[in-house]
């Protein structure tokens, strides 16, 4: 074992004996895996079992004190020892997140259980190699670890690589180490730190500035001797096909960081194949393809954003915002399904394109696929806060299961040697497994199969014209010049209108300045009723970090109807980002309520060529129509 021993505890599986309780039909069509001990504390729980007449689910088992808590990416279900018999891969929180480990059931039974040195935050099952017999192996993300198990007992350990520390803090811990400074005053200035640095702090500073005044001397003691080391941990993970789409084709493990990375493992030597870099942190990951041929790679983040990347990009090629923070991310055939905090699910493209939007009745607490195989069905399934779990394909209803509980985790897929089961685990802690009886047929909300019924009604068309049978036989005869006489048309619109931007480009005509040496922006705002008018120039240095100074500005006015007190004047040092009013008061003179246009142009010293310029509308006065 790579990075150190740790051992796996073997329980003794005690032998099913008992028939699966089902119909007298179902009994005789199928073999069932294991027993339902509805004489033990399933047995108060009625409420679970659904009138197997009309649903599409036999209830297998329910046992509310199963104490699993986890959620849908910590389950997985494998052949784990290659004799055809599916197995429950769990990665238990723990009650309170407290005591977490790795269970492995065995239809209702806890098969083994394992503790883990860290919270669990994903498990996946993966073929690493070509070799007989292709039993699958078992990789399970806590921390900063991935620990990968083979027949169920450890096989290799692989750590993410260390991040460099931050140089400051660095240099506080050489000074404690050198008695420099005190405890009191290393915490202040690890808070200052905590508080400006973009590089968070290591652990070892975070677990100090959590300690009481009289607890620090003595951890400082303990601890100023060892080097600093900054350690990010796994947030998810997925498989990804390494060269081949088979089902039983080798995979690779793609992880998720905190550092806002996407990591690609090779599935052998597990070395780093390549690095992606996202603009937050990735909280679920969705991929399709293989890594040697093409693949696209979908990471929903904390930012509530959601980023697509493909095989040559080791940047995000799309972005997909979302209006609320993702809960869920599930790829449906070429359709990325999301569940937001908004009690809603969203249809998306790879290209970031929505399709489509479903209200949900509560809030969304888990996500999977549901995947029936032998009918071709790809469902996603939501777990509702209000004890319903709703199957959606696309946007039409599927089915509705209801459960005691709220649940908190869904996996689909064979178990046992049943092909389409259902497992979920409560809020609570409970197990519950139902299987999708074979004559089940999903279909929408309501029972209606094929177009909808607004497509048989019959539209009000009204009757075909003289006018439109003789404009249809003109079309038809001179179709070909009516389409070069649009294209022309169309030519010298586009050629008129470079024209007339080509001349607002020379002439300074915009408001807008398009010389990188002078960025400038500028509109005007007049106020007033007349016959006074205050005009305010609101003139802007739109460059990074340059100021720009020596700039007029200049009035071109008629002086039979405006009379303005300063018609020239320079402006003071611009800063860049900042916007300067500039005001002045315009005074109308005209008495027969017309108006005209002031011309604004903003020059630099000893160029005659305006800048920008920009041509004011002035207001009828109505102080003097008024008179």
């Amino acid at each position: 074992v790579s990075g150190g021993a740790w051992t796996w505890p073997q329980a003794s599986v005690p032998p099913f004996q008992s028939p699966l309780h089902t119909s007298r039909s179902e009994t005789r069509s199928r073999k069932v895996f294991f027993p339902l001990p509805w004489d033990s504390a399933a047995t108060s729980f009625p409420s679970c079992r659904s009138n197997e007449a009309s649903s599409k689910w036999l209830d297998a088992h329910y046992d509310p004190m199963a104490n699993i808590h986890t959620f849908s990416a910590c389950l997985a279900l494998a052949d784990l020892h290659g004799d055809g018999e599916y197995k429950l891969v769990v990665g238990d929180l723990g009650p309170g997140g407290q005591h977490p480990c790795l269970k492995v059931l065995k239809g209702p039974t806890v098969l083994t259980e394992s503790p883990l040195p860290a919270l669990p935050a994903a498990a996946a099952t993966f073929l690493m190699e070509q070799h007989e017999p292709r039993t699958p192996a078992l990789g399970l993300a806590s921390g900063p670890c991935v620990y990968v198990y083979k027949n169920l007992r450890p096989y290799f350990k692989f750590s993410l690589p260390p991040l460099p520390p931050n140089p400051l803090e660095q240099d506080l811990w050489n000074q404690a180490k050198e008695d420099r400074i005190d405890p009191l005053t290393l915490k202040e200035m690890l808070e200052g730190i905590r508080e400006k640095a973009e590089v968070p702090l290591s652990v070892q500073s975070l677990r100090f500035l959590q300690l009481e005044l009289s607890e620090m001397e003595a951890f400082v003691s303990q601890h100023k001797s060892k080097s600093i080391k900054r350690q990010t941990v796994i947030t998810t993970m997925t498989t990804l096909k390494k060269n081949l789409a088979d089902e039983d084709a080798v995979s690779c493990l793609v992880l998720g960081t905190e550092n806002k990375e996407l990591l690609v493992l090779d599935p052998e030597a597990f070395t780093i194949l390549t690095k992606m870099s996202l603009p937050s942190v990735p909280v679920f990951l969705e991929v399709s393809g293989q890594f040697d041929v093409e693949f696209r790679l979908a990471a929903a983040c904390r930012n509530g954003n959601i980023y697509i990347l493909r095989r040559d990009s080791t940047r995000p090629k799309y972005c997909i915002e979302l209006s609320a923070r993702p809960v869920g991310l599930v790829r449906v055939h070429k359709v990325l399904v999301v569940g937001s905090t908004q009690e809603s699910l969203h249809g998306f493209t790879h290209k970031g394109k929505k399709l489509w939007t479903v209200q949900m009745p509560a809030a969304i607490l888990t996500m999977n696929l549901l995947e029936q195989r032998s009918r071709g069905l790809q469902a996603v399934m939501a777990g509702l806060a209000n004890g319903e779990v709703r199957i959606y394909h696309d946007k039409a209803l599927l089915n509705i299961i209801r459960t005691p509980d709220a649940v908190t985790s869904l996996c689909f897929g064979r178990y046992g040697r049943e092909d389409n089961t259902l497992i979920m685990t409560t809020r609570g802690g409970g197990l519950i497994i139902k299987i999708l009886k074979r004559t089940a047929v999903f279909v929408e909300a309501g029972g209606e199969v094929g177009p909808p019924p607004a497509q048989a009604m019959k539209l009000s068309v009204p009757r075909k014209t003289r006018l439109y049978v003789d404009q249809t036989l003109r079309e038809r005869e001179a179709g070909t010049a009516m389409h070069r006489a649009f294209q022309t048309d169309l030519y010298l619109l586009r050629l008129r209108a470079a024209r007339a931007y080509v001349q607002a480009l020379e002439s300074s005509l915009n408001p807008v300045s398009v010389t990188a040496r002078e960025p400038l922006k500028l509109h005007a705002v007049v106020q007033g009723l007349g016959p006074t008018f205050k005009l305010t120039l609101h003139l802007q240095n739109t460059s990074a970090a340059r100021p720009i100074l020596g700039l007029l500005v200049c009035f071109l006015y008629n002086e039979v109807l405006y009379a303005l007190p300063r018609a020239f004047f320079k402006v003071p040092l611009l800063v860049p980002g900042l916007s300067y009013p500039l005001e002045t008061f315009v005074e109308s003179l005209s008495d027969k309520g017309i108006s005209d246009i002031i011309k604004v142009l903003v020059l630099r010293e000893g160029q005659s060529a305006p800048l920008l310029s920009a041509h004011i509308n002035m207001p009828v006065s109505e102080g003097l129509a008024a008179a």
